[in-house]
């Protein structure tokens, strides 16, 4: 995907939202996208706190919502959990030039959102119903609401749509299996067999000890994992919004949750399985799989057939964040997706 094939699919989609909210002729031209007037979340440039209501009482989720488009609105659900919307800001450098809507959102417990001290939160049926009422305090409805989730967020916005999918019109599964027993036995036969098996070790010693909080951990991960698997590239070129979001990271939320690290998991997401329901979703969803992923790119391929309306996004030079290591293809593949479920043609072809 050249960039300049991807600057053709961006101006083609803008050019239908632009068509959509014309002005008749002969009136002022103002781009809708642009316009912010109307909006009770103008003062704050786009940024809205959603109070949430949980059993331990009631708190604060952080969102910011950029561009205005009727038909495609996007909530992004960030991976962890417990990390922050910060390292999916790539979008801004494409997404308003395809005249999309799209809102970051920190879930609860996350840098920009309150951090309550209430371990009982961290469930994924609670955050189910957080996302809900996001939605709800956003006003996205059937018409215009796709989800997005990467990662931890694919695997909510799954759990989400099994409940919820009455209300999307469309969803995209970036990076994230329908299961966690198989996304571990993958690690376990694939990725941790192609490491160094010293490091390995060593990585292995550390999580035996419940040492994982010493920096020489972490190091060995960054190294042997990361730099392959998550993001191919020097940890000290990583994008500024990648290191702002792994430095705001709640490991109180993320190590009970996910686990140490994301050399498979082993906190309270460890058995959890979908593919006996993921037929389920019946609304068009894309999911984005990648060569080099902590997840099997192959499973990927399967969850874009297993669901009725899918379409599978492969991207041969990425790993779990293509968004940056094949970016343009990733962005591509987005775009026209989003693009085709407005206009009728979703699910078109895997």
């Amino acid at each position: 995907m050249s960039a300049r094939s991807l600057h053709l699919i961006l101006l083609l989609a803008a050019a239908a939202t632009a068509a959509a909210g014309a002005a008749p002729t002969g009136a002022p031209v103002r781009d809708p996208y642009l316009d912010y007037s109307g909006h009770d979340d103008v003062l704050a440039g786009g940024v809205k706190m959603i109070p949430v209501q949980t059993a331990q009482g009631t708190f604060h989720v952080w969102t910011k919502r950029v561009g205005n488009n009727p038909r495609i609105k996007v909530l992004l659900l960030h991976g962890g959990p417990g990390v922050t919307h910060e390292y999916l800001e790539a979008f801004d450098s494409y997404l308003p030039a395809a005249g999309i809507e799209y809102y970051y959102y920190d879930q609860l417990g996350s840098y920009y959102s309150d951090q309550p001290k209430e371990p009982q939160l961290w469930q994924l049926a609670r955050f189910v119903e957080e996302v809900e009422q996001v939605r709800k305090a956003l006003g996205l409805e059937r018409d215009n609401f796709f989800l997005y989730g990467h990662s931890w967020g694919g695997l909510l916005a799954m759990e989400y749509a099994l409940k919820y999918q009455a209300h999307l019109k469309g969803l995209v599964i970036s990076n994230m299996m329908a299961s966690v027993p198989a996304y571990n036995l993958y690690a376990r036969e694939v990725l941790m067999p192609a490491m160094n098996q010293q490091a390995l070790a060593e990585i292995k010693r550390f999580e035996t000890q419940g040492d994982t909080e010493n920096p020489r951990y972490m190091q060995l991960l960054m190294k042997e994992q990361y730099e392959v698997h998550i993001l191919r590239m020097p940890e000290d070129q990583w994008p500024d919004p990648v290191q702002r979001a792994f430095k705001h990271m709640n490991r109180d939320i993320y190590v009970p949750m996910q686990g140490p690290s994301e050399l498979g998991a082993s906190g309270a997401l460890e058995n959890w399985d979908r593919t006996k329901d993921v037929a389920r979703i019946s609304v068009p969803t894309l999911v984005i799989g990648a060569r080099y992923d902590t997840m099997d790119p192959k499973h990927m391929q399967w969850l874009a057939n297993a669901v009725p309306h899918g379409r599978y996004l492969y991207c041969p030079t990425g790993s779990h964040l293509a968004l940056y290591d094949d970016q343009q293809l990733y962005i591509a593949g987005l775009v026209r997706f989003l693009a085709d479920v407005d206009a009728g043609r979703a699910g078109a072809g895997h």
